[in-house]
């Protein structure tokens, strides 16, 4: 939270009584959190624990994340983003290399110029 200069005092926060799943434990304590940081304006609601004490930590979590991403900031989540899509790119690359998607021979030649399927047929008879 120092790194992008969020202070406690900056965050406005309520507990508020859950709703869903939990019974009568939920329906009588106020294990939702409530969090606004109050220069940007921007809002968290968290209930998804039956811990008040763990919500507060999620719900702090989910509003730091919030504030990366407003700032431009890369994320943990945006780095992994990025790696899943450079690989995939890389596979797609590769695949059409080996199956010859209609885009470009092994050699980098177009397929209508390609002699790889012709010399695979002499070297079969």
């Amino acid at each position: 939270m120092e790194a992008l200069h969020i202070h406690e005092k900056d965050i406005e926060e309520q507990f508020i009584r859950s709703s869903g799943r939990g019974g009568q434990r939920v329906n009588k304590t106020s294990t939702c959190v409530y969090l606004k940081h109050i220069p940007t304006g921007i809002e968290v609601k968290f209930m998804r624990e039956r811990s008040q004490s763990l919500n507060r930590f999620l719900a702090r979590r989910e509003l730091v994340n919030r504030i990366e991403k407003l700032s431009g900031q890369l994320t943990p989540n945006d780095v992994k983003i990025n790696r899943a899509k450079r690989q995939k790119a890389k596979r797609r690359k590769r695949a059409q290399l080996k199956y010859g998607t209609g885009q470009q021979c092994l050699k980098g030649t177009t397929q209508e110029d390609c002699h790889c399927e012709e010399r695979s047929d002499e070297a079969i008879s």
